[in-house]
């Protein structure tokens, strides 16, 4: 195909290094990405490539250190929430006033969440966002150290508090979410920082949201198109009409089915209707198109070529639907960064996002990578 070009393996295999270290601040050095178009070694000799493995370590996620030997890494830009939630049974009509019966605060973001993602799959992962200096803060931070998260170009900015949603939860594990955008939206450098546009140009995928401002992400998906680094936009965070610009400098979009019928007008509830959607965001400039289609699975579209479809994995229980689409996003991202190719990477992305969906939170609904593996080895 003409789409995203990787060496598959035949077993499913990952080799990474599991000791401790202190994070600290270094450049990491070039290398030649995820290539689109060029179906070499993604490595080129200078990076090991992980793959996935039927058996793997059971070792616990920690920090390693970025090396000459490590692979490039997954960089993502974006955004930190404190998730508030609250269960209910139905949602409020105007005017009425209802009773939660449990509340609690968690990590979340769709930044934070698949950056987390990232982190406990094994895969070497740096986060670049913004995060008050409060109690929230220090509540995501904490998530993505324990996730494993490289934390380097993290900033704590004291005139804006951190980001926040209100997540209403229905006992179907379906969810309605209120953004508040606080340091997601605000303070960021104008222009970005040289070191933070350096670890996108490094980086082997960018993956890039809604929930920071648009600015932030033309200026990182350029960064990433002049150092030939694949990016991957996920359509879901604010309700605003998308930039036309951004179109042309990432290389896969990945709306869910609502998003996508927003975006382009077109309604998307059966399959044909979801291609003609497809086609008029080909029009618009981008040229892979991966829709999120909830219960329906997902479908890659390759301008030119047969769409790959992916069926839903079946969740034994859904509790949680909050950061499926995150988890399914990071873990596609990672798969194909582990030479695998488009059609394995759809099916161990479904996977994640079928873990997920079984445990409260976001962030902490996250699976690590042995269940992933485990959960294939069952299939």
């Amino acid at each position: 195909m003409s789409g995203i070009a990787v060496s598959p393996s035949n077993h499913w295999h990952l080799q990474t290094q599991n000791t401790p270290t202190k994070l600290t601040n270094r450049t990491i050095n070039p290398n030649p990405f995820v290539q689109f178009k060029n179906k070499q070694n993604p490595s080129n000799g200078r990076h090991p490539v992980l793959s996935f493995a039927i058996n793997p370590s059971k070792t616990q996620t920690q920090q390693t250190p970025i090396s000459s030997t490590s692979p490039p890494p997954l960089v993502v830009v974006g955004s930190a929430n404190a998730d508030i939630y609250v269960e209910i049974d139905r949602l409020p009509m105007e005017g009425e006033t209802i009773s939660a019966k449990t509340g609690q605060t968690l990590a979340g973001g769709k930044g934070a969440n698949q950056a987390a993602c990232g982190g406990k799959l094994s895969y070497p992962t740096y986060f670049v966002g913004q995060v008050g200096d409060d109690a929230h803060g220090k509540l995501i931070t904490e998530a993505l150290e324990n996730g494993g998260v490289r934390l380097d170009y993290l900033k704590i900015v004291d005139a804006a508090p951190t980001g926040h949603a209100v997540v209403m939860l229905q006992p179907d594990g379906q969810n309605s979410i209120i953004i508040v955008g606080g340091a997601n939206m605000n303070c960021w450098p104008e222009p970005l920082s040289e070191k933070e546009l350096q670890v996108v140009r490094n980086a082997g995928i960018v993956l890039l949201q809604r929930e920071i401002p648009d600015s932030v992400n033309i200026q990182v998906a350029k960064a990433a198109r002049s150092a030939g680094v694949p990016v991957i936009m996920d359509a879901g965070g604010m309700d605003a009409p998308f930039p036309p610009e951004l179109f042309h400098f990432i290389d896969i979009f990945s709306p869910n089915e609502s998003e996508l019928s927003r975006l382009t007008g077109i309604a998307t509830e059966s399959f044909e209707q979801i291609t003609q959607a497809v086609l008029k965001c080909h029009k618009m400039g981008v040229k892979q198109v991966l829709v999120k289609l909830g219960v329906k699975g997902s479908a890659l579209f390759v301008e030119g070529d047969e769409p790959i479809k992916q069926p839903v994995i079946t969740a034994a229980k859904v509790l949680d639907t909050t950061g499926a689409g995150d988890t399914f996003t990071a873990a596609f991202a990672v798969a194909l960064m582990g030479c695998k190719s488009s059609k394995e990477s759809l099916k161990f992305a479904a996977a994640a996002a079928s873990l997920c969906v079984q445990v409260k939170g976001a962030i902490p609904s996250m699976p690590d990578r042995k269940s992933v593996l485990d959960l294939l080895l069952s299939l």
